[in-house]
């Protein structure tokens, strides 16, 4: 019997994990939690050391800081419903809880592009106007922080807010966990304005690439006339493209595949792609920053010898 009320649905059911046995969940519960536990060092480990460290108290650092706790954000959203369900018989979950996972997960991707904007501006100040770094970053270096988070969280905030005056008529979500559009797709009634809001979202994000490639093209072309420059754009520059590069191709598949992609792919595959922006990104992140970056590298080094010596007393 179809559901003519949203007031009627009090649980959704997520059917990501319906092809799995329990043997493989439990495989697959053990790697999760590794891989979750690894998320958790590395990106806490990486903000201490910024927070800790004077000399790191620079704009790059603290936007750095800033992924890392974007990080943390989005996968507490993911992990600790996915380690539940992996060990539990029905994978369903509350009509608010699956509201508030979908805004968390979304809008960590939408941050994580905010603040890649903002490091790819950083980063042509710091190379292409250094004389003015001082005056046009560090003076405003709180605005810079907060303003990779406010418009994200506004820009989910309607998009959950249009889907959550819906009516539905299904509580069957095709996926590992809670997302926008498979909400709305359950709608019983139209979804024009959903649709145009989530494409307003796109473009506006679309433009923050747009902005983030005008920057490296005019990085690039500055670096070409400096050795000097070219030795700051490897350092401190391929980690941002990498990063942005591996958000870019995860969250352009997730999209994609939401709106107009086929239930006939294999459903592990799926899974894979659907989990890969909540996977690598937190992971690799402060990995590639941490080691290409020469002050954190030697800042972390430094501490690992100082405690080995301590240990040797």
């Amino acid at each position: 019997m179809a559901l003519k009320n949203t007031t009627h649905l009090s649980l959704f059911t997520l059917s990501g994990l319906q092809d799995e046995t329990k043997e493989s969940r439990y495989v697959l519960f053990s790697v999760t939690l590794f891989c979750y536990f690894l998320i958790v060092l590395i990106n806490v480990t990486l903000i201490f050391i910024i927070f800790q460290e004077k000399s790191l108290h620079e704009p790059m650092y603290i936007f750095l800081c800033n992924l890392c706790i974007n990080g943390l954000y989005g996968t507490i959203g993911f992990y600790p419903k996915f380690l539940y369900d992996l060990l539990a018989e029905d994978h369903v979950i509350s009509y608010n809880g699956c509201y508030l996972q979908a805004f968390v997960i979304y809008s960590n991707f939408l941050c994580d592009y905010s603040i890649l904007t903002v490091m790819a501006y950083d980063r042509n100040v710091a190379i292409c106007r250094p004389l003015e770094y001082h005056s046009v970053m560090t003076n405003h270096i709180v605005k810079f922080v907060v303003f990779p988070w406010i418009p994200p969280l506004f820009c989910e905030g309607i998009l959950m807010f249009l889907s959550h005056r819906l009516t539905l008529c299904g509580s069957k979500i095709e996926k590992l966990y809670c997302a926008n559009w498979p909400i709305v797709r359950l709608s019983c009634s139209s979804n024009t304005l959903n649709s145009v809001a989530g494409y307003v979202v796109i473009v506006v994000y679309i433009i923050h690439i747009l902005f983030i490639v005008y920057s490296y093209i005019n990085l690039i072309s500055t670096c070409l006339n400096s050795t000097e420059n070219r030795g700051k754009f490897l350092q401190t520059c391929l980690p941002h493209l990498f990063s942005l590069t591996n958000v870019t191709i995860a969250v352009l598949f997730e999209l994609m595949h939401n709106r107009y992609g086929s239930r006939d792919l294999p459903r592990r595959l799926l899974n894979f792609l659907a989990m890969e922006f909540l996977v690598i990104p937190p992971l690799l992140n402060p990995l590639i920053y941490g080691l290409q970056l020469t002050k954190i590298r030697r800042t972390v080094f430094g501490k690992c010898k100082k405690q080995n010596g301590v240990n040797r007393l």
